[in-house]
């Protein structure tokens, strides 16, 4: 888990705290991606939460196996649940936090 380097606007992060935080609820991350193209803090959670997003459509599609299928996609869940209540709650706070592991596909996207 690292941290992403410190904004480089303060008052981006603290006017669009709200909105980059709905990026991580589903298919919600496309609202700040929309809606405040020009932020780079809600980019930087948007992108992150279109690949929970992603990750979430993959999770239910191992689900779908049986018995082992199951499993993972239990423990997946977990995983994403867990990533998008601290993606909310670091965005809540004006943070710039990149997930583990997930992180890295999210600044692939040329959004």
């Amino acid at each position: 888990m690292t941290d992403a380097p410190a904004p480089q606007n303060k008052k981006d992060s603290e006017e669009n705290k709200l909105i980059a935080a709905i990026g991580y609820l589903g298919i919600l991350c496309l609202i700040p991606l929309l809606l405040k193209p020009k932020s780079q803090f809600c980019k930087f959670h948007g992108k992150q939460g279109l690949i929970l997003c992603i990750g979430w459509v993959i999770n239910f599609l191992i689900g779908l196996i049986p018995f082992i299928g199951w499993v993972l996609g239990l423990i997946g869940m977990v995983a994403l649940v867990i990533l998008s209540i601290i993606g909310i709650l670091k965005s809540l706070n004006g943070e710039y936090w990149e997930m583990p592991y997930l992180g890295e596909y999210a600044k692939q996207l040329k959004i």
